[in-house]
């Protein structure tokens, strides 16, 4: 379900189904009827479990920060439907969705797709409309069979590759990678992060076959981890970029910041920009994302950890950020994640848990998680408005975490 969309599918009678479908017939039949959108765009792709969105957020603030108007769709929602479909960090306006709705409705497409299908098809017309510079394509689950894998992009990007969605991609990482090697196109390169090495032999194969050169951080770029930022990249440019300083938090954010300046290099290239040390420097201090170890309120911190490599990571993020402090969890999950991994981990930086409901059909009950949490103090929580309020005013650390649909509440009930 994507908050707002059956809105302007009720409005334009433009139906389509809430369901998963993978492959790319539909989506191929459905963008002839509109034009091919796609084909007009210059495109980076990013697929991945993790690091997609923050990776895509520094690569959006590196674009602008050249001068390049940025076109960007991602998932899920933050607030509603409209903040999937960007142009310049500014949210599609209902206006313009009517306009691409209208579009969509005369072109037929009524009944041709499922939910994200239709998305697509709107952030591709959008980005067309406005004549955008660059677009920033993540991919919704997988990659091969995504509907967004129908763009031929400048440079693609795997940030990282763990299980997922194994009852659509497999349920192995080698199954799982081919799924997100299936983004890597013809001639063009691809930037991978730290990849199992299951995931990288297929990633290798795929962008041989395609003979598509790829980046691997760690091999062809590196971050240093000594000297906050330093930054270099030693594919045969020589180019060398120090003292970044990241707003985003957490020691990961350091490699998602070396693949979005890897990928831009790529991109600057394309469009004959030349790349600035001072706009590169400007852009990563100035990138955030709503949802990423973000303080809404004092003392309260969200953070989309849904599945166990994210998980982790946030777990690594606090005992960076928050050494030794009392950690309070307030955690709801959907029922299709691996729960009992994810409170395992979260376990290790807190005793302390509230479990929530909230208002997805596919979220565990809060009754559910508190039987599987092995937390010595674990509660039912009702009024978190309430709860995260009093957190915040007497300073206690509090953590809201487990499925970014929860994050979307905890946003809309405390009108951040």
């Amino acid at each position: 379900m994507i908050p707002g969309f059956n809105h302007y599918k009720e409005k334009w009678a433009v139906h389509s189904d809430d369901v998963i479908k993978p492959g790319l017939v539909a989506m191929e039949e459905a963008l002839l009827l509109v034009g091919n959108p796609q084909q007009a765009l210059h495109v980076v792709h990013l697929a991945g479990t993790n690091g997609k969105g923050s990776t895509l957020t520094f690569l959006e603030a590196l674009a602008k920060e050249h001068t390049l108007r940025v076109g960007k769709f991602m998932s899920p929602c933050i607030v509603d439907v409209h903040d999937q479909i960007q142009i310049d960090g500014q949210p599609i306006t209902e206006a313009d969705m009517d306009a691409v709705f209208r579009q969509m409705h005369a072109a037929g497409l009524s009944g041709k797709l499922t939910d994200f299908e239709l998305l697509t098809v709107a952030a591709f017309l959008y980005f067309v409309n406005n004549d955008v510079d660059l677009s920033l394509i993540e991919a919704g689950m997988g990659g091969l069979l995504d509907s967004t894998n129908v763009v031929i992009p400048i440079v693609s990007i795997i940030p990282s590759i763990a299980l997922e969605h194994t009852q659509f991609l497999g349920n192995t990482i080698d199954s799982i990678a081919r799924h997100k090697a299936g983004i890597i196109k013809q001639n063009r390169p691809v930037i991978i992060g730290n990849l199992p090495e299951d995931a990288k032999r297929v990633v290798y194969a795929e962008a041989t076959q395609k003979k598509a050169n790829v980046y691997e951080i760690g091999q062809h770029f590196s971050i240093s981890s000594s000297t906050e930022g330093e930054y270099y990249l030693n594919d045969g440019r020589n180019v060398q970029f120090s003292h970044l300083t990241r707003s985003m938090k957490g020691p990961h954010q350091a490699n998602n910041m070396a693949l979005a300046i890897s990928a831009f290099l790529e991109v600057a290239a394309f469009f004959n920009v030349p790349v600035k040390k001072t706009a590169v420097r400007e852009a990563v201090k100035k990138a955030a994302i709503l949802g990423r170890f973000e303080e809404i309120i004092p003392f309260v911190i969200v953070d989309g950890a849904h599945n166990p490599a994210s998980a982790e990571t946030l777990v690594e993020t606090i005992k960076n950020e928050f050494p030794g402090e009392q950690i309070t969890f307030v955690v709801g999950i959907l029922a299709d994640k691996d729960v009992q991994q994810i409170l395992r981990l979260l376990e290790q930086v807190s005793d302390e848990f509230y479990f929530v409901d909230f208002d997805n059909p596919r979220a565990m009950a809060a009754q559910n998680l508190l039987g599987l949490s092995k937390a010595t103090s674990k509660n039912i929580l009702v009024d978190y408005v309430q709860f995260l309020q009093v957190q915040s005013d007497s300073k206690r650390r509090t953590v809201v975490s487990g499925s970014l649909y929860l994050l979307t509440a905890v946003r809309n009930s405390l009108k951040v």
